[in-house]
């Protein structure tokens, strides 16, 4: 019996397999509202057969985009929008949604990735960028706005804003952006961190903001739906953020009542060494899985059905999220499922498309 196929649960939400869809940006909203674009690639993705579904980073506030095209939800019109989409989905899926909320910090008001991925200055039609130090991303790339205590303030209840609009939407489950340079990320890394107060210095200091972000998103969605957290485990850059690190955050992020924890890496710094490779990121992954006790999701070039099926079934990861895998082929657990020997979830309208010989691939 296939293992990625096999069900699973992260606290009371059901999966009926190990697949995850991972959060990945489309850069297509307008003022952060959702749109026909959403709607037609959440409904491609929603009938995949995958078990949970993630949303793209969601801004928690506008300045908190990574694009002006990024996906929001920070008021009624976001909210609304998203509205539409959601139940435009729900129409002919039962598929668990789930959605990602962030805030870009100093790696925000930059250009699409198709149109260079550049900051843009204000005199560009960028904005104000905000981060724990006024510390610069790239070498060319004017400071960020150091975060006072009103401004910290601020993100917090803006965090807690979107995940009580989430649960409002009826989103399964909650997952914060902490990792890939983000805001929250930015926070736990000493390259990015250089403050002096409460919130900078010790291990303990950077990893306050983050857990104060992920007690206020954890008090404000409901208690029976399950709230989780995506990181870097390293910076692949001596002297910043790593695993060792990472295993003590995880740690401290359970006792807050954090469910699971996506576990990818990088994207902090551009003097990163990724090392790549297929499942390069899965030894994190797996460590922290084993000395934590927390539902783990492993994810990093993860690409062939044997893959996956190997990364559950020897307990490196308790799921396997597919993102650039899953926007080439958003059948992937269809086929996945047909050369592992299982059974997968297909609306009734494509089962004509069943290759012969596979007579119990589909189900209702």
């Amino acid at each position: 019996m296939s293992q990625l196929f096999s069900q699973y649960r992260i606290g009371r939400l059901a999966l009926k397999n190990r697949i995850v869809i991972a959060p990945m940006c489309q850069y297509s909203a307008v003022d952060g509202a959702a749109g026909d674009w959403h709607r037609m690639h959440l409904g491609h993705l929603a009938v995949s057969g995958a078990g949970l579904l993630i949303l793209e980073a969601t801004a928690v506030a506008p300045e908190g985009r990574i694009s002006n095209r990024d996906l929001g939800l920070w008021s009624d019109e976001t909210e609304h929008a998203l509205r539409q989409v959601v139940t435009s989905v729900r129409t002919f899926s039962d598929i668990p949604l789930a959605i990602q909320l962030g805030h870009a910090g100093r790696k925000a008001s930059a250009q699409l990735p198709w149109e260079g991925g550049r900051r843009l200055p204000v005199s560009e039609g960028g904005w104000q960028v905000l981060a724990p130090s006024a510390v610069a991303y790239g070498p060319d790339e004017d400071a960020p706005l150091a975060l006072d205590a009103a401004g910290l303030e601020q993100i917090r209840a803006d965090f807690a804003a979107a995940a009580r609009r989430a649960a409002r939407l009826g989103f399964a489950a909650v997952e914060l952006h902490g990792a890939h340079g983000y805001l929250l990320h930015q926070f736990l890394s000493p390259l990015s961190n250089h403050r002096e107060d409460a919130y900078g210095g010790s291990l303990e200091n950077r990893m306050r903001f983050p857990l104060e972000v992920m007690a206020e998103v954890r008090a404000a969605f409901p208690a029976e739906r399950p709230v989780g957290i995506r990181i870097s485990a390293t910076d692949w850059v001596a002297g910043g953020w790593d695993l060792e690190q990472s295993l003590e955050f995880a740690r401290r992020l359970r006792t807050l009542g954090c469910d699971f924890i996506h576990v990818s890496s990088g994207g902090l710094s551009p003097e990163q060494q990724i090392v790549l490779g297929s499942g390069y990121q899965l030894p994190f992954a797996e460590r922290i899985r084993r000395e934590t006790g927390m539902t783990t999701i492993g994810v990093g070039l993860i690409t062939e059905p044997e893959e996956a099926e190997a990364a559950v079934a020897q307990g490196r990861a308790d799921l396997v999220a597919l993102g650039r895998a899953m926007l080439y082929d958003p059948r992937w657990p269809w086929h996945a499922a047909a050369r592992l020997g299982a059974s997968v979830e297909a609306p009734p309208q494509y089962w004509r498309c069943q290759p012969r010989g596979l007579k119990d691939l589909f189900k209702a």
